[in-house]
């Protein structure tokens, strides 16, 4: 069994497509083919369901994908740290982050990094603080940034606190309330909102602060994207609460200050268990150094 074969299989299995798997790892489809049938034979088991419109991984390929991932996550670890050991960082550096973060210039520290560090291969994936934490956890992500309540704390990975802040209200430039330069909790929930799913990091902080103050709100629109709740709210279907150090960014909405307005901290966070060297330089970028648990 070759490395080579197992990066053919998880690039089948990633793109469902032999085609596709060749175009990605660069060789002709056939030879490809070749050595997954090969592997397939040396396993005794199909890997793949081939059919006329696309590639399925069978209950074996179920079975191998993950191994093949931690074979090869295994083999560039050790490549990476032969690198490092010579003064070079290479391989590839995971980044997950909130789509509201604020405390760190995102774009442009990842554009220093690899100015910096040219060999080494950067990932970016937005989500949800909570499925961020995970994936740091599971070694999908080496760093990710996080936006969550006061009342949460990042658990079972390293967690260095970046900021904290307060919310503010955002409604339309034609909204009634575009006119005041304060508004209320109690204000604010007579009025039909667009805000975050249910359970999420940035739900949560606004349920919260209503619940704690005895008050009710409709959230008609639930949507994932930071842009696309400023241009429901832009449009008057609804108004919002974001961060107000995010809030800068968004157009064609004006933003009030709430009295007794929500915080939150925004976190970055990293494994406590291992670390590449990417990440390791990554994280120097933002004067952690690896060891330091932080505020966990």
């Amino acid at each position: 069994m070759e490395l080579q074969q197992m990066r053919y299989v998880v690039a089948v299995a990633e793109t469902n497509s032999f085609t596709r798997a060749a175009e990605r790892c660069l060789v002709v489809q056939s030879a490809l083919s070749h050595q997954v049938a090969r592997l397939e034979r040396e396993l005794g088991a199909r890997l793949f369901e081939r059919t006329s419109r696309r590639v399925q991984l069978t209950p074996a390929g179920e079975a191998f994908l993950p191994a093949a991932r931690q074979c090869l996550d295994a083999a560039e670890r050790a490549a990476a740290e032969v690198a490092a050991a010579v003064g070079e960082v290479r391989g590839r550096l995971a980044v997950g982050l909130i789509p509201t973060v604020a405390a760190v210039d995102i774009p442009s520290t990842l554009r220093e990094y690899r100015r910096q560090y040219p060999q080494v291969r950067i990932s970016l994936r937005v989500g949800s603080s909570d499925d961020l934490i995970e994936h740091v956890k599971q070694g999908i992500l080496d760093v990710a940034f996080l936006g969550l309540p006061t009342t949460a704390h990042p658990q079972g990975v390293a967690a260095r606190e970046l900021a904290r802040g307060r919310l503010v209200a955002v409604v339309a430039p034609d909204h009634p309330l575009a006119e005041e330069s304060v508004v209320s909790l109690r204000r604010l929930s007579t009025e039909t909102f667009v805000d975050f799913p249910a359970g999420t990091a940035g739900r949560i902080q606004s349920d919260q602060a209503f619940a704690a103050a005895g008050l009710d709100r409709e959230v008609a629109f639930e949507v994932t994207n930071a842009d696309f709740l400023a241009r429901l709210v832009g449009q008057d279907l609804g108004v919002a609460m974001l961060p107000a150090a995010y809030a800068p960014q968004l157009t064609g909405v004006t933003t009030i200050e709430v009295t007794d307005a929500p915080a939150r901290v925004e976190y970055v966070i990293w494994s406590q268990f291992s670390h590449t060297p990417a990440a390791n330089a990554f994280l120097a970028a933002l004067d952690i150094t690896p060891q330091d648990q932080g505020d966990s």
